[in-house]
């Protein structure tokens, strides 16, 4: 039941997307909102998962140098396989050495 009432969600914004006229979307600020809307969320999910605990408390681990070593390979122009290498290298390295 669950699947079928996401399928139809799913369904009826789409049919919603293409249903807007195209005078709407041509505007400056929808035009902005639809670039910075989607940069928003991943941002907000990345936090999410990389500090938040099932407590509701902040939670800095593992999970925070990996996304710090993340964000050092981006500023040094890396392309996107070793950005996420390094992440997950840091993660890992940092929780092996946790279980010592």
């Amino acid at each position: 039941m669950a699947i079928g009432a996401t399928a139809a969600g799913c369904y009826a914004v789409k049919l919603l997307g293409l249903s807007i006229p195209a005078g709407v979307l041509d505007r400056p600020l929808v035009r902005r909102l639809a670039a910075l809307v989607p940069i928003a969320l991943l941002a907000g999910l990345t936090a999410l998962q990389t500090f938040g605990t099932d407590q509701l408390r902040l939670s800095v681990d593992a999970r925070a140098a990996g996304l710090a070593a993340a964000c050092v390979a981006l500023l040094l122009r890396a392309p996107f396989l070793v950005v996420i290498g390094a992440a997950v290298a840091v993660t890992a390295a940092l929780r092996a050495l946790g279980r010592l």
